[in-house]
This record gives structure tokens, sequence and C-alpha cells, in this order.
């Protein structure tokens, strides 16, 4: 029982993740919001955070392995929630003081090594200070932080708490 719960908790985690995405790429291709460089690494961490909900449905471990599922899950939403407090800190900035744009994401790849291309991505740059759509007051990357968070606290219930329960019968 505590099993079949912890496996549609897992899928659960993996149809909220696709969800998100999905409504990403609905915003770029429909609504024509452009992701700058740090919207794409939020994505890329919503999309971690769904493989491991994923492995871990798929692989249904017990006793520790589902321990290990709770802290990849966790590690994956901090690291994104992280990416999008730099982000939700730029788009904060008063103005005059954003740093100013960079070469767009697909050139720095070409030339760059991956380690610098993230750190000057994380350096932030002008267009990634750019709020353009809100729902509720908040900006998209101050709703990737909330459900990067909320994805990691269920996470880590789901395959860490969860598992622990015992059953009296």
């Amino acid at each position: 029982m505590i099993g079949a719960l912890r496996r549609m908790g897992n899928v659960i985690g993996v149809l909220i993740c696709a969800g998100l995405l999905g409504f990403a790429l609905y915003a770029q291709f429909h609504l024509h919001l452009q992701p700058c460089p740090l919207c794409i690494f939020q994505r890329i961490g919503i999309a971690l955070i769904g493989l491991v909900f994923l492995l871990a449905a798929v692989h249904h471990p017990r006793r520790w392995g589902r321990r290990v599922y709770a802290v990849l899950v966790a590690i994956a939403a901090l690291a994104t929630a992280g990416v999008a407090l730099r982000q939700i800190y730029l788009q904060h900035l008063p103005p005059g003081s954003v740093p100013s744009c960079g070469a767009p994401l697909s050139v720095m790849l070409q030339f760059m090594p991956v380690t610098s291309v993230i750190r000057k991505v994380l350096e932030g740059s002008g267009e990634c200070s750019i709020v353009n759509w809100r729902f509720l007051g908040l900006a998209m990357s101050e709703w990737v932080l909330l459900w990067a968070l909320a994805l990691g606290a269920f996470g880590a219930l789901v395959n860490g708490r969860l598992g622990r329960v015992k059953s009296t019968g």
C-alpha cells in the first residue's frame, strides 16, 4: 500500500514537471516569450527534477534506495531554486545597475568551455532582468522558485518520509 502511494507520488511529480515544461514551451512558442540563459537553466533544473521522479517511479527501490532519490530530488530542486533566486535578484535591481547583455547562449557554448558558460550565465545579463510576463503578480522566475521548492519538499516527503511509515496490519 505505502509502496503504491510512493510510486504514485513520483508519477505525480513527473507529471507536474512535464506540465511546467509544457507551459514554458507554450510561453516560448505561442506567447513569443524568448527564454534568457537563466530561464533555460531553470528549465533544465525542472527537467532534472522530473527525471529523478521518473527514475524513482520506475526503479521503485526499498529502504536506502528511496532515500537516495529523496536526496537527489532535493538537490535538483535546491539548484533550480538557486538559479531562480539569481534571476529574481537581477529582476529587482534598480535600472542602470543591471549587468550588460552578453553573447547569446548558443554562441557562448560554441566558443567557451561549458564551465565558463555556466559561470557567465549565473552572473546574469541584462536580458535576464526583463520581466515580460506575470501571473497573480509573480514573474515566471518567482513561480519557478515556488514550484522548485514545493517539488523538492514533495519529493523528499514521498521518497523519504512516506517510505518510513509502517502498516499496522
